[in-house]
Formats: structure tokens, C-alpha cells, sequence
């Protein structure tokens, strides 16, 4: 899924990308490898911004990171990814590991011109479409790339659970 999700998200050296749903920090780590590969010029990285919102996993994340070598590439953020992170926007690319009941609106106002927003949408029965949003000025086009299953997103537009 981590190889399915980074190919519809188009990455490109020196984007600057929002993970809502750290885990383990593996997928922000394999994202900022594509964005700021190692064997590019520091001045061309691009940066990885994620957000978790489960402390614990938020402080291992930040472990993992560390340990793998991105640290310098990846930032960890403890807090409420529905929300975005307006503080760092816009970003070239967003996605979110965990299924939403919508699309949050605060990542669609946090996006660029051009940029891609992917996330699982759908209940929290473990059955989600995969849906691709291309911003083009105010409005997005939407592709549904096929059923997935997620754990559920929490936060403001998150699921209650």
C-alpha cells in the first residue's frame, strides 16, 4: 500500500508533503527519500511534515525517523491531523493514512495550486475508496483509485469512535 500510495502521489525531488497518520514512521521515511534523497544537494530537498495524533506512536515515530537517518528530512508532530498544518502550508502533497468519513476541508484550503491530496474515505467497517484530489485554482478533480482498508481517522473530521 506504502508503494501504491507514494507512485498516485507523483512525488518529485523538493516537494513539500503532509502525513496525516504517523504510525511507525515508515512511510513518511520512504517519502522523504523520494522528495530529499540523500545523494541530492541539500538545497533541493524537499521536507516531509507528519502529524499523529496517539502520543506514544507520535514519540516511537520520532525514534524510528532518527535511527533510519531522515531526521533531518522528517519532522513529527503530535496533534490533530484532520486539522492539517496551516502554520507549513501550502504543500505540494498531502495524504493520509487513516480512512476519513470526508474529505476534511482544512486539507483542501492547505494545498497548492497543482498539488495532490490522497486519502482513504469511507466508514470505519474497514472498507474505503482510495480517492486522489488534483487542485486546479478552487477546484479539485476526483479520482477514485479502488477499495482499500484503513483504520479509522480521528480528531475534528475524524470518525467518532
Amino acid at each position: 500500500m506504502v508503494s501504491i500510495m507514494n507512485e498516485a502521489l507523483e512525488l518529485d525531488i523538493g516537494h513539500k508533503v503532509l502525513e496525516i497518520g504517523t504510525g511507525c514512521g515508515w512511510h513518511a521515511s520512504t517519502v522523504a527519500e523520494i522528495v530529499a534523497p540523500s545523494n541530492v544537494n541539500r538545497k533541493k530537498w524537499g521536507h516531509v511534515y507528519t502529524i499523529e495524533i496517539i502520543p506514544e506512536l507520535a514519540e516511537m515515530a520520532r525514534e524510528n525517523i532518527r535511527r533510519a537517518g531522515f531526521d533531518d528530512r522528517v519532522t513529527v508532530i503530535r496533534g490533530d491531523g484532520s486539522l492539517g498544518l496551516p502554520e507549513e502550508a501550502p504543500f505540494d502533497r498531502i495524504f493520509v493514512t487513516a480512512a476519513a468519513p470526508y474529505v476534511p476541508p482544512p486539507l483542501k484550503r492547505q494545498l497548492k495550486n497543482g498539488g495532490i491530496l490522497l486519502l482513504p474515505v469511507g466508514s470505519v467497517g474497514f472498507y474505503q475508496s482510495l480517492i486522489r484530489l488534483r487542485r486546479l485554482n478552487d477546484e479539485f478533480v476526483e479520482e477514485d483509485l479502488g477499495g482499500v482498508a484503513f483504520v479509522p481517522l480521528t480528531g475534528k473530521h475524524g470518525h467518532r469512535i
